[in-house]
């Protein structure tokens, strides 16, 4: 494609480029501007697009399974905020090690290195996948444990043994996925998902409505969307479009897996922190009076919250793409306005989504389901729904240049403080104390997204970007090491310098 064929000159953070130079007038800001815009929203607009073509992948379900019955709508809403987004957060977490590695690397010309990165991954995500296993398997007594409904935890218990497929699936994309992104190969990624999501509501309409296969048809279609994924983006890696970065498999692979472990260990404690956070909210709501009703308006709103979740992630990836090549490439005052940019641009659309729940407050739950009590429910989540949107379209901002710099543990102690020594606390008194149910129960939850912000806030602004600088260089030489001759390929693709 012509314009992946324009990536190099576009986003090539290379020394050669030599750093930003320092802004001293409006007129130098806004060339800046404009210039930094371009690369990010070269990286944020297909970003954007894939992630909400690979969110809706579960949410589209949710809506096909909405307008069966509300108790298959909870269990399947259920089972995909719970049991599979539980696997999502540890699966994603630890992949996002590569964002830090592999955009470092990429961003100090050195790809060779990156091949063996994603496959290290494979290892230890493949492996954890093994471990998640009983999750899925018990799934029914684990939310049963929880003080979960029981017809709802019997039925997203049957529903998570159907979805094991989409674990596995799980496990190799993640890797793939930021392998792909570290060289800015983000539109191939975005035709893949937009395949994938036509394929999937196409599958579902069949197997669901015409074929009345309910949740195994879901289920089916939804596990046969996630392995198209991963099998074309991995065709289009092995067909020799990443020249440099994939030389076919390797021994090296098996080579340091401890301290990569520990580092996507890292991550992965520090993203499912931020997941698990939304999806403790639908176990806690299940013991409220009305549990079916409570629990169906609060994953109606989570999903629309992980549909514009999925849009800021976008921005999550082009910032932590931009912060870890500028980085890597010891451009440290190019990262800090990269930063700049992508926070103005964010907080522009979290005030566009703030406005279009208060005005739409009485509509936006009509396409999920078809029970009046459960949309009247939603329309009283509306004022808080709308404020965690806002603070949503900076946060993951945030988690983006932590990822980028390489602070994943430092965040993670930051998640456990503020979400669950805090936020989680404080929604329980204000739900089952003071009675104020799923919007007191929201509402101390938005405070822990409150409180996380402002501290990340605070670290990015007070961050010496030259020690991070050299920093990244220092992780760049520690990890090469274990790099050598010592990898055997058993294949190597040569294919054309750019994608054509």
């Amino acid at each position: 494609m012509a314009s992946e064929q324009m990536a190099e000159p576009l986003l090539g953070s290379g020394k050669e480029r030599g750093d930003l130079e320092e802004i001293r007038s409006l007129k130098q800001f806004l060339k800046q501007w404009v210039e930094e815009n371009k690369r990010l929203w070269y990286l944020a607009g297909p970003s954007i697009f894939t992630s909400i073509c690979r969110y809706s992948l579960g949410a589209t379900t949710q809506v096909f399974a909405g307008h069966l019955t509300t108790l298959e709508l909870d269990a399947v809403s259920t089972e995909n905020m719970v049991i599979a987004g539980l696997a999502f957060g540890i699966m994603m977490g630890m992949g996002s090690a590569l964002e830090t590695l592999c955009g470092q690397a990429y961003g100090a010309k050195q790809l060779h290195m990156l091949g063996v990165y994603m496959q290290r991954s494979w290892v230890i995500l493949l492996t954890t996948c093994t471990c998640l296993l009983p999750v899925y398997l018990f799934a029914a007594p684990i939310l049963r444990l929880f003080k979960q409904d029981a017809d709802i935890a019997e039925l997203a218990g049957r529903f998570s043994l159907y979805m094991i497929p989409q674990l596995f699936a799980y496990g190799l994309n993640f890797p793939i996925s930021k392998f792909l992104q570290a060289q800015s190969k983000v539109m191939v990624m975005a035709v893949v998902a937009a395949i994938a999501l036509v394929f999937h509501v196409c599958l579902s309409w069949l197997l669901i409505v015409q074929f009345k296969l309910g949740l195994v048809g879901a289920a089916t279609s939804l596990n046969i969307a996630w392995w198209i994924v991963v099998l074309a983006q991995f065709g289009y890696i092995a067909m020799g479009y990443c020249p440099g970065a994939w030389n076919g498999f390797s021994w090296g692979a098996f080579r340091g897996l401890g301290s990569f472990a520990w580092l996507s260990i890292g991550s992965a404690i520090m993203l499912c922190l931020e997941f698990w956070y939304y999806m403790i909210i639908i176990v806690l709501v299940g013991r409220l009076e009305n549990a079916q009703i409570a629990v169906a308006a609060v994953s109606i709103c989570t999903n629309i919250n992980g549909w514009e979740f999925m849009v800021f992630f976008g921005f999550n990836v082009a910032i932590s793409v931009r912060i870890s090549n500028e980085l890597g490439a010891r451009r440290p005052r190019a990262a800090k306005f990269a930063i700049v940019c992508v926070i103005m641009s964010s907080l522009t659309l979290g005030l566009i989504f703030f406005t279009l729940v208060l005005a739409l407050k009485d509509v936006y739950g009509i396409p999920f389901t078809n029970s009046p009590d459960v949309i009247r429910a939603v329309s009283s989540l509306a004022v808080i729904f709308s404020f965690t949107l806002l603070f949503n379209s900076v946060q993951p901002v945030l988690t983006g240049v932590a990822v980028g710099a390489g602070w994943q543990w430092l965040v993670a102690y930051v998640n456990i403080g503020c979400y669950y020594a805090f936020g989680i606390p404080v929604g329980c008194l204000l739900a089952f104390h003071f009675g104020f149910g799923v919007q007191g129960m929201w509402s101390g939850m938005l405070s822990g997204v409150v409180l996380q912000t402002m501290i990340i806030v605070a670290m990015t602004v007070t961050t010496n970007w030259n020690k991070e600088a050299m920093e990244a260089d220092s992780r760049i030489k520690k990890w090469s090491g274990s790099i050598e001759e010592t990898s055997m390929n058993y294949r190597t693709s040569e294919g054309p310098d750019n994608l054509a």
